[in-house]
């Protein structure tokens, strides 16, 4: 499969990079992903990329169609967050906020939807003609969401930002999956609760989480290869605590 991952240089991207490069070719893209374990694995590309700054059509997506000519796999991980009470939190910080974690998001999928529309089987290679319940190839979008973006869940104060950006993921997801239900492609997104990643430290130093990174990239890496089979416009919640 090929399989592109954003926000791999770090947290759970970064552990589910690692367990997919083992098995699948994947293409990482991080601000910084430079010094990471990745040498002996051919399997895996590097994409340095900011997606703050960057102009996904003119500078990330020519690096992407250069290494794959199809996508079997999109993780959207990247994610940003800004910690402040909401009457301090500025126009300019609340723009960037969704600006990576759902513009970047939308825009990157809609660049990247035309390497995932899968051609008649007889199309592939041999070693890729593969079915799946009879139909062609079925690829996979799945977006990182979080709990803070889930109706009803507990939120974390100073948070409003974050939480609001995750909830319109989860809503884009839904839409998604309804507008290319027809199309060999599914749409599902994660919410995650707590997990001990260097995003959770840096927002609240004393708070332990019940899940590491690597376990949920487990979790992670198997549905995005594997759930699509099962799950179209679903958001699944990952959370050890209730609601």
């Amino acid at each position: 499969m090929n399989i592109i991952i954003t926000g791999a240089s770090r947290g759970i991207g970064y552990e589910t990079a690692k367990i997919l490069s083992k098995e699948h070719n994947v293409i990482g893209i991080a601000r910084s992903i430079a010094g990471r374990d990745f040498k002996s694995r051919p399997s895996f590309i590097p994409i340095a990329f900011d997606f703050e700054k960057g102009n996904i059509c003119n500078d990330l997506f020519p690096q992407v169609h250069k290494h794959f000519k199809t996508v079997d796999v999109l993780i959207n991980n990247a994610a940003t967050f800004i910690k402040k009470p909401f009457e301090q939190i500025t126009k300019k910080e609340f723009e960037k906020v969704f600006r990576v974690n759902v513009f970047s998001i939308a825009e990157l999928t809609q660049a990247v939807l035309p390497l995932m529309t899968s051609p008649s089987p007889s199309e592939f290679p041999p070693l890729l003609r593969r079915r799946v319940r009879g139909e062609a190839v079925r690829r996979h979008v799945l977006n990182i969401a979080s709990m803070g973006g889930v109706q009803g869940s507990i939120k974390f104060t100073g948070l409003s930002a974050y939480s609001s950006s995750k909830g319109a993921l989860i809503m884009l997801t839904e839409c998604l999956a309804e507008e290319y239900k027809g199309k060999n492609i599914s749409f599902n997104a994660i919410a995650l609760g707590a997990v001990q990643t260097e995003m959770l430290s840096e927002a609240f130093p004393k708070l332990k989480a019940p899940i590491t990174a690597a376990e949920a990239a487990t979790f992670v890496s198997d549905f995005a290869i594997n759930g699509h089979n099962y799950f179209n416009g679903k958001v699944l919640q990952m959370a050890l605590s209730t609601p």
